[in-house]
């Protein structure tokens, strides 16, 4: 199985997909730190998270799976939502909480 087939098999499997440095209780980066908290803000209770610190492949393989440069990375429901910033702005306008909230087709 492909590092993409990996990350495809996580993000389809789990509704709410975090890809982030260390873990949702011990962050290793502030952006991480930053989504980590506002998802918890939003009650996401199913939060799936990757630690891409553990594993280099994937690191490098879910920049490739988005075509997005930076971590963390945030998907929902299958979709890819964005990075931390994009979080934040999602946050402050109630677009996360009903993003979240929603459940898939």
């Amino acid at each position: 199985m492909s590092i993409q087939d990996v990350i495809k098999k996580q993000v389809n499997e789990n509704r709410v997909v975090l890809y982030m440095k260390g873990t949702p209780d011990f962050p290793q980066c502030g952006f991480s730190a930053n989504a980590v908290g506002i998802l918890r803000a939003c009650g996401a209770n199913e939060l799936y998270t990757v630690n891409v610190l553990e594993n280099p492949d994937i690191r490098q393989g879910i920049k490739d799976y988005a075509n997005w440069p930076t971590i963390p990375q945030l998907y929902v429901n299958g979709e890819f939502v964005g990075g931390s910033d994009i979080l934040t702005e999602l946050y402050k306008s109630g677009e996360l909480k009903k993003l979240l909230e929603k459940t898939p087709a």
